[in-house]
């Protein structure tokens, strides 16, 4: 079973009814137990940073997802589920996030003369930078995927970005190191590809 972590914010359905279209088995919770036993973790999410930790710390998720995440658990970030994993946003100055990778989460507005709208909303190219990264199986180089977000993240250790995309920057939109994966883009809203993905991640734990 694929818990699909509900905080008030996240557009869960969408991505329950994908992986549900792949034959895996997932169930929407907000019950920190549930993260215990569940197979896989996908925290997905839409909306501020600083309203996002406040209500994983209010429920007990925090640290029920670090220990998950650290215990070696098959974990999956989405849109704002990948931001969170970062120590800080300047969306919400003097916020932790959840810390488990070193850096920050940065604005497109911040980047002088940004000569695109914000937010970036619709498809984009996705450009690997691990050809071998094991959610990429099947995945053309420069597939077309979707996104929703003004901000990005901003990594210590760059060897751990999978995939870039370009909006008036080049910024990660993929990171990932052994059990943890996040993508900035949705998949659930990315047509074949997107469910590509999804299939992929599934398979990380049913192989």
């Amino acid at each position: 079973m694929i818990a699909i972590v509900n905080y008030g914010m996240g557009n869960l359905r969408s991505v329950q009814k994908a992986l549900e279209h792949l034959g895996a088995a997932a169930r929407i919770t907000n019950d920190p137990a549930d993260l215990h036993s569940a197979d896989a973790i996908i925290l997905p999410g839409v909306g501020a940073f600083g309203a996002a930790m406040q209500r994983l710390n209010e429920s007990g998720l925090t640290p029920a997802l670090q220990r998950a995440i650290e215990g070696g658990k098959p974990f999956l970030g989405i849109c704002l589920g990948l931001q969170l994993l970062f120590e800080s946003s300047s969306e919400s100055p003097g916020v932790p996030g959840l810390s488990l990778l070193k850096g920050r989460v940065v604005g497109f507005r911040e980047t002088p003369q940004f000569p695109l709208r914000v937010p970036h909303m619709g498809w984009s190219r996705l450009r690997q930078a691990r050809i071998d990264y094991p959610l990429w199986q099947g995945v053309p180089d420069g597939a077309y995927v979707y996104f929703v977000h003004s901000y990005y993240p901003e990594l210590h250790d760059e060897q751990l970005i999978t995939a870039y995309c370009e909006y008036g920057v080049r910024f990660a939109c993929a990171v990932g190191r052994d059990n943890l994966h996040a993508v900035q883009f949705h998949p659930e809203k990315s047509s074949a590809v997107g469910l590509q993905i999804l299939q992929n991640f599934c398979q990380r734990f049913h192989s």
